[in-house]
């Protein structure tokens, strides 16, 4: 298990960040080529750049499995990089944990073992490829992991727990309430706050949720809506509502003098842009017939508008079917 990582390819001038790509292969190759990157050898790469992926590659998409095809070799030949999404994660635990009497969520992963169905060993090989993955990356200028950077939990990882060979920290992610679960969880899927009273809302793709994802760098939040961070809005009477002083103590706040940090996770839409001068996040619902972007980080500590890169997923499968006269 490579935890974190600052290394970087040899003449490497720069980083492509992508956002995630949840199975839109097609989109993928085209923003690669946008971004100079061609195929040779057998894999994408640039000649003086290196793509960053942000994970969640996997679930929801339809070619699930040419994206892995097309990511890990690049990975592993070091054209990019990739950090763990919490569809990888949910991925190992559900492989990982099959039989042994506990339970994962099998819609999440219902696409990805359809399109597995007839390559289980190469499923399993990619499993381990997962489990390989760093958690977060310090790369030279920036920070990258896919939903949550909390400094707190990172240095404790990096003081007690970054030495575990692969098989205790895997042994001891999959065991509830343990330190690299609650670690895992955190990074991956970032923070929450409960729906007030026991309420519940049924999100956009259909699951009932008892909480709220929510920013991990709100300045002087008051109320649920300056912290909320998710495309399924709060009903107005919960999101006026205001913040306890336990709820403001146990948010986190990714200060303004932090190096450039660029996330995922989160579904956002329209104009691909900052979230603040040092924060951005990078999903733009490619799946959902979104975008999917990319920001082109040569050391800046402003993140710059002109430097998003994207692909109009809607677009490029319009544009395909009518190139291949499908419509």
């Amino acid at each position: 298990m490579m935890h974190s990582s600052t290394s970087t390819a040899q003449g490497n001038k720069g980083f492509d960040i992508i956002g995630d790509i949840h199975g839109c292969a097609q989109s993928l190759v085209r923003l690669l080529e946008r971004l100079g990157y061609s195929c040779q050898k057998g894999f994408y790469q640039h000649p003086s750049r290196q793509a960053v992926f942000l994970g969640d590659i996997i679930d929801r998409g339809p070619a699930i499995r040419r994206c892995v095809q097309l990511i890990r070799p690049m990975v592993e030949q070091g054209a990019a990089v990739m950090v763990l999404g919490n569809h990888e994660l949910h991925a190992i635990a559900y492989e990982r944990l099959r039989g042994k009497g506990a339970t994962t969520n099998d819609r999440l992963i219902e696409e990805t073992r359809q399109q597995f169905e007839n390559h289980e060993a190469e499923w399993q090989s990619h499993i381990c490829w997962f489990e390989s993955l760093p958690i977060f990356l310090e790369l030279p200028g920036c920070r990258v992991v896919h939903a949550c950077w909390d400094q707190t939990m990172i240095t404790q990882f990096k003081q007690d727990f970054a030495g575990l060979s692969s098989r205790d920290f895997w042994q001891s992610a999959m065991t509830r309430g343990s330190f690299i679960s609650r670690f895992l969880d955190r990074l991956t899927r970032g923070t929450v706050l409960p729906l007030p009273d026991g309420r519940s809302l049924t999100s956009q793709d259909g699951y009932v949720r008892r909480f709220f994802r929510t920013k991990f760098w709100a300045e002087k939040p008051a109320t649920y809506r300056d912290v909320v961070f998710q495309p399924d809005p709060l009903p107005e009477d919960i999101a006026s509502r205001e913040l306890d002083a336990d709820e403001k103590n146990n948010l986190l706040n990714y200060g303004n003098e932090e190096p450039p940090i660029f996330i995922g996770h989160y579904w956002l839409s329209g104009e691909p842009r900052a979230l603040r001068p040092n924060v951005a996040c990078l999903d733009y619902s490619a799946v959902k017939d979104g975008k999917l972007v990319a920001y082109r980080f040569d050391g800046e500590q402003i993140i710059q508008a002109d430097k998003f890169v994207w692909v109009d997923v809607a677009k490029e499968i319009l544009n395909d079917s009518q190139e291949h006269g499908i419509l």
